[in-house]
């Protein structure tokens, strides 16, 4: 064992070394994801909250913005296994998480798992599939297992769904239910490139780039499952004041009160704002919660837990200008 790693007790099926810094080991994946990917380093840091956090991701953008290849990336950064759904209109559930066939030569039925039992699993295009195979990831993303046949399977640990998704206003979409989109824990949204960024990808294509090689693209492992056990056992250290959660609290309570908005954020979304601001403070090195960590972790956390009024969307108002109004709006702790 070199002076760089070390070994901890972890569940069963965590390798157990792990870097001496977790911390820089994690940060260190945004550098191998920026082999494959230009720009999008908020992204990136959002995933990784999402794992920090055991909690789903859910990536927005218009075709062509590199959401796939930013998960793919990200899971070849951590040495972990993932498995790719493209979502369809003629996508069953079972084809999410397997089935029961027969076995001709054992003479029963046997379970064949599905693309679930994996630890990231790239949900692409999740609002081009039917109401009905998108609810087949409910269980999965809140219980972490699968249920068929009346037999649970729990779900390999760490376990998150990174889901793409374009831009509802898109034809061939189908809107996910409030109920499906309070369970991810942050709604990332992933802009075209500025102008510079956009070149960059170019001239990486010019030169032999090849977005489904990754290996060649020289990503290397820079963060382990392990190293996500550690952090994660760190991270529930992090000091949260009595301010600090009072503050979370009247965030949350204020969405309600908003006259664009039909539904506020739900006690879960507050839940879940803390939990990804715990996270991001301790990447920044830091054992406590800020009232800045919050509002940098606001819009990510709690865009899509909020439903505007018809008559606001008419008028062009955004989730993210409610929530900029909210943040104004509430006083902030000293």
């Amino acid at each position: 064992m070199t002076d760089s790693t070390r070994t901890v007790s972890a569940p069963a099926g965590v390798t157990a070394i792990v870097t001496a810094d977790p911390r820089a080991a994690l940060l260190a994946v945004r550098t191998e994801v920026a082999k494959a990917v230009v720009g999008q380093d908020a992204a990136v840091t959002g995933l990784v909250i999402g794992l920090l956090c055991r909690g789903h991701v859910l990536i927005e953008g218009v075709p062509g913005t590199a959401k796939t290849l930013l998960v793919r990336s990200l899971a070849a950064a951590l040495n972990m296994d993932t498995k790719r759904i493209q979502f369809t209109p003629d996508l069953m559930p079972g084809d999410v998480t397997g089935s029961s066939v027969w076995d001709p030569h054992r003479a029963e039925f046997i379970f064949k798992p599905g693309p679930v039992f994996t630890n990231i699993l790239l949900a692409d295009e999740i609002n081009r599939t039917p109401p009905k195979t998108q609810a087949s990831l409910l269980e999965s993303m809140e219980e972490r297992q699968v249920s068929v046949d009346g037999v649970s399977r729990p779900l390999p640990d760490p376990f998150i769904v990174a889901a793409t998704q374009n831009p509802v206003e898109y034809e061939g979409t189908y809107p996910l239910p409030e109920a499906q989109l309070d369970r991810f824990l942050l709604k990332l949204t992933v802009p075209v490139p500025s102008r510079d960024e956009e070149h960059a990808v170019l001239t990486r294509h010019m030169n032999g780039f090849d977005p489904r090689d990754l290996v060649g693209a020289g990503i290397r492992p820079a963060a382990t499952a392990a190293d996500l056990e550690v952090a994660r056992r760190s991270i529930a250290t992090v000091t949260v004041s009595r301010e600090i959660s009072t503050y979370v609290v009247d965030l949350v309570r204020a969405t309600r009160q908003s006259p664009s908005l039909r539904l506020g954020v739900s006690p879960r979304g507050g839940v879940a704002l803390l939990n990804a601001a715990r996270a991001w403070s301790w990447l920044a090195g830091r054992d406590y919660v800020t009232p800045d960590d919050v509002k940098a972790l606001a819009r990510p956390a709690l865009r899509h837990r909020v439903v505007l009024r018809p008559e606001a969307e008419l008028d062009g108002v955004t989730a993210d200008s409610v929530l900029e109004t909210v943040l104004a709006s509430v006083a902030v702790p000293r």
